[in-house]
């Protein structure tokens, strides 16, 4: 494998297993920036359901694809890709390390690896996907997969809505299955990449996610969905926890239970976030169970290792 001047540092971990505040430290510790791969935390209007990082936060290290989109944009993960290309070439003249961090599997690896490009879906077929959903639920999307891309519906995530509408779309566009354009071959990156991952186990997991969101609904959580529920009918929106908070909005929900189940619903896709890392042989898993100082050492070292070999 060529080796290169430059590293990315990936910090990858389910929700709530501390990424932000980690990477901060590693960016302070390494001087250098921070690339947003949190696909929920690139809307501006989305600051305490997504657990964005605070302005005291931002503060302390430069960041990158953080809030830099509103929710009425279009935005897709092969713009993503580009542009925190362009970016890093731009960055890793006077940083010879560079880190990433989110819980966005696709995005991370979109950058790590490159994505296949896909045809270009005209606007009357997304209007019509969109309103089918809307109209049936995602069993819409699971059917049409289903009977149209067997090999996509095994791989893909059901419980997403925007990855299955992206495979009907294609579908739909061209009529070949959106698993036929995926060539799976990796694209050649001119930097390194180090992966780690924040491991914790379980028990712990779930209590961190059940104090984090009993803070995000102390901090206002209600008050923003309220703000936003008049555009809830956008994709950015369609996420764990909005939904469970315009539903109680809509009384389907007294807020006790809405909370509730935003806890379930979080618990269950950050055992799908670590469904997704798991298959990525790379990555170097760091045991938090005795903190996150411990941890950021742990990076810090593996990191210091990996510059000397490459020297």
């Amino acid at each position: 494998m060529r080796q290169h001047p430059h590293t990315l540092l990936i910090v990858s971990g389910p929700t709530a297993s501390g990424k932000t505040s980690v990477s901060i430290e590693l960016a302070k510790a390494l001087q250098t920036h921070i690339i947003s791969a949190d696909s929920r935390q690139f809307y501006q209007e989305m600051n305490i359901g997504t657990a964005a990082p605070t302005q005291d936060q931002l503060q302390q290290a430069p960041h990158h694809f953080t809030a830099h989109l509103s929710i009425h944009h279009h935005y897709n993960v092969s713009q993503f890709e580009k542009q925190v290309l362009n970016k890093l070439n731009q960055l890793f003249p006077k940083h010879p390390v560079v880190v990433m961090t989110g819980g966005s599997g696709l995005y991370v690896d979109a950058v790590c690896k490159g994505i296949d490009h896909m045809p270009n879906i005209p606007g009357h077929i997304r209007q019509k996907v969109n309103h089918e959903t809307e109209m049936q639920g995602p069993e819409y999307l699971r059917k049409v997969l289903k009977t149209n891309d067997p090999q996509y519906y095994e791989e893909v995530d059901k419980h997403n809505p925007n990855r299955m509408k992206r495979g009907v779309e294609v579908f739909l566009a061209t009529g070949k299955p959106f698993s036929s354009f995926r060539k799976n071959i990796p694209a050649q990156r001119n930097f390194n990449i180090l992966h780690a991952g924040l491991l914790w186990n379980r028990e712990t997991l779930n209590q961190r996610i059940h104090q984090r969101t009993n803070l995000m609904v102390e901090q206002g959580w209600l008050d923003e969905a309220k703000q936003l529920y008049p555009h809830q009918h956008l994709n950015a929106l369609k996420t764990v926890g909005y939904k469970e908070l315009f539903l109680h909005l809509e009384g389907k929900y007294t807020l006790e239970e809405a909370i509730e189940k935003i806890k379930t619903q979080t618990r269950r896709y950050a055992k799908r976030q670590m469904t997704w890392l798991r298959k990525n042989t790379d990555i170097q898993w760091i045991d938090c169970e005795k903190g996150l100082p411990q941890a950021i050492d742990s990076i810090l070292e593996i990191t210091d290792n990996h510059i000397k070999r490459e020297k």
